[in-house]
C-alpha cells in the first residue's frame, strides 16, 4: 500500500462506491486500496470515476431521459423571467427552470426546501421526473467521497459535517446543495443570441465554451451525462476528456473551491470546460449534483492544522461561506499551486508519515490577530451561524438599534426592540445592536449567550476589556471567555 500510494495511475481512476463506504473498526484492504486510488486520481487528474450499483445507474439513465422530455416540452422561447442573471448573491437560492440563450443551454435546479413557481400564473413548477429520488442518492455518494478524502488526509471521521446541511433538513430549512439537470439545444428561439457557436460545412451548429474554463465553488461535484463533453485539466495542464468511456452506472466526481480552502490547498479543485458537440435539436444532457457548504457556516483549516498539516498564510483566517461564494477567485493561481505531495493517504504508522506531511513550525514573522479583532470576528461568525438561524426559523427580520438609543431600550419593558430580543433569546443587559458595533465587554455577554462552552480566561482580560467598560453592563456580561476554536496560528 505504501508503494501504491506513490505510484502514478495510467488513466483516470475508477472506484466502486460500495468499496468506498467506511465501516466501524479497522479499515479493510479493499477500503484502503479504494481510498488510495481515489486520492491518486484526484492528485493527477483532479477527477475520479465512481461506479454506482446497477439499480442506481438505472435511476440516473431514466432521469436523463425524463430531462430530455421535460426540456422538449417547454415553451419555445424563454421569457425574461426565465433567463439566468448570474447574481452571485443568489448562489444558494436558485431553483426551477432558467435558460441561457447565449450558450444555447437550458437548466432546471432542484433544491429541497425551495418550491419554484411558474412566472406566468404563479402555480407550482414541477421538476423533471426522478429528481426528488436522485437528490438523496447523489448526496449520499458525494458525502461518502468526502469522507474518503478526509481519511486520505488523516483527518478525523466526518470532519466536514459541521459545514454541511442537516440530514434530514429541519423545518423551513433550504438545501444548500443542488441537483441541476442541463441540456444544450438549438431552439429556433436561441438563434442570433449565441456566443461560442460556429457552423460546420454540413450546416450543423457546433458549441464551444463561452468561457474557456471554470471552477465549481462547492465541495464535491458529481456529473452524469448522456454524451461525452466534459474536459478537465490535469496536473500537467493538459485537457482530458473524462466522460468518454463511462459505463451506464458510472459518474464523474471532482472537487471544488470550498474543499480547496477547507483543506488549505491540499485538494486542488478541478478546472473544467464543456464541449456540447454538434447541436441538432437537443444536444448533450447532463445531471450535476453539487455538495455545497451551508451559507451561514465558516470555512476553516482547523481540522487540517489539528492533523499536523502545514498551513500557508492565505488559508489561516476562517471565511464565511456566503462571503466566499460571492468572491471571484483567480483560476490560474489555483491550478498552478503544487500541493499534491501530501495528498496520499498514509498507511504506515512507523514514521514514514514524515515524508508525506509537513510538520508545523513556529514562524516568528507571522503574528496572530489581536484579541480584540479575533473577538469581533468571532461575534460576527456567531451572528451568522446562530442568531440568524434562530431569526429565520421564527420568521423574524433583524433590525438592529444604534448603540446610543438602545442603552435606554434595555432598561424598558416596552421598548421597540424588546419583543425581538425576547423571541431570539438576546442576552439581558446587552444592547440590541450589530455585534460588530458592541463594546468588547458586551461582545463577551453576547457570545456567552449563543456559544455555550467558553471558559474563563485571565490572560486576555487586559486586551479584551476597554477602559471604563466594566461598570457599564450588568454582572452577567462580566465573565471573560477565551476563543476556544478561533486561534489563528502561523505555520510554515
Amino acid at each position: 500500500m505504501g508503494a501504491m500510494a506513490g505510484q502514478c495511475l495510467p488513466s483516470l481512476g475508477r472506484v466502486k462506491l460500495t468499496d468506498l463506504i467506511a465501516s466501524e473498526g479497522l479499515p479493510s484492504d479493499t477500503y484502503k486500496i479504494s481510498v488510495s486510488t481515489l486520492s491518486q486520481s484526484l492528485t493527477q487528474f483532479a477527477a475520479v470515476i465512481i461506479q454506482l450499483p446497477a439499480s442506481d445507474g438505472a435511476l440516473l439513465r431514466s432521469g436523463l431521459e425524463s430531462a430530455h422530455l421535460y426540456f422538449h416540452q417547454k415553451a419555445s422561447y424563454p421569457n425574461a423571467h426565465m433567463v439566468h442573471n448570474h447574481d452571485s448573491r443568489d448562489w444558494c437560492r436558485t431553483s426551477g427552470y432558467y435558460a441561457e440563450p447565449q450558450l444555447c443551454q437550458e437548466t432546471y435546479d432542484f433544491r429541497p426546501g425551495l418550491t419554484p413557481t411558474e412566472p406566468n400564473n404563479n402555480t407550482m413548477e414541477y421538476p423533471p421526473a426522478g429528481l426528488p429520488d436522485m437528490f438523496p442518492l447523489l448526496a449520499r455518494v458525494a458525502r461518502d467521497v468526502l469522507d474518503a478524502i478526509t481519511f486520505s488526509l488523516n483527518l478525523r471521521s466526518s470532519a466536514f459535517n459541521g459545514i454541511l446541511d442537516n440530514v434530514p433538513l429541519r423545518n423551513r430549512e433550504i438545501s444548500s446543495s443542488v441537483l441541476s439537470v442541463c441540456c444544450h439545444s438549438s431552439r429556433q428561439a436561441f438563434q442570433g443570441q449565441q456566443h461560442g457557436l460556429t457552423t460546420q460545412d454540413d450546416g450543423q451548429l457546433v458549441m464551444f465554451s463561452d468561457h474557456e474554463h471554470q471552477v465549481d465553488k462547492g465541495l464535491i461535484t458529481l456529473v452524469k451525462s448522456d454524451k461525452p463533453g466534459l474536459h478537465i485539466r490535469d496536473i500537467h495542464g493538459n485537457w482530458m476528456l473524462v466522460d468518454a468511456d463511462l459505463g451506464p452506472h458510472e459518474a464523474i466526481v471532482y472537487p471544488g473551491l470550498a474543499l480547496y480552502y477547507a483543506t488549505a490547498g491540499y485538494v486542488t479543485p478541478a478546472t473544467h470546460r464543456i464541449d456540447a458537440g454538434s447541436l441538432h435539436g437537443y444536444g448533450r444532457c447532463s445531471l450535476a449534483f453539487k455538495l455545497m457548504p451551508k451559507s451561514m457556516a465558516s470555512l476553516s483549516v482547523s481540522e487540517m492544522s489539528a492533523a499536523g498539516h502545514g498551513i500557508e498564510a492565505q488559508f489561516q483566517l476562517p471565511i464565511l461561506v456566503d462571503d466566499f461564494m460571492q468572491r471571484t477567485h483567480p483560476i490560474d493561481q489555483l491550478h498552478n499551486r503544487q500541493s499534491f505531495q501530501s495528498y496520499n493517504f498514509p498507511v504506515a504508522q512507523d514514521g514514514s508519515l514524515k515524508s508525506l506531511v509537513k510538520r508545523r513550525k513556529p514562524n516568528t514573522r507571522c503574528k496572530p490577530l489581536p484579541p480584540s479583532k479575533r473577538l469581533r470576528l468571532e461575534a460576527q461568525r456567531v451572528l451568522k451561524e446562530r442568531v440568524q438561524e434562530i431569526a429565520d426559523k421564527k420568521g423574524i427580520k433583524l433590525r438592529f438599534c444604534s448603540l446610543k438609543e438602545c442603552e435606554s431600550h434595555i432598561q424598558s419593558l416596552d421598548s421597540p426592540c424588546g419583543s425581538i430580543r425576547m423571541e431570539i433569546g438576546w442576552p439581558p443587559g446587552v444592547p440590541f445592536v450589530h455585534p460588530h458595533d458592541l463594546p468588547n465587554k458586551a461582545k463577551l455577554g453576547f457570545l456567552e449567550a449563543y456559544e455555550p462552552g467558553w471558559t474563563a480566561s485571565q490572560d486576555v482580560e487586559s486586551s479584551l476589556i476597554e477602559n471604563g467598560q466594566a461598570s457599564q453592563y450588568p454582572s452577567n456580561c462580566k465573565s471573560l471567555f477565551a476563543l476556544k476554536s478561533f486561534e489563528v496560528n502561523c505555520w510554515v
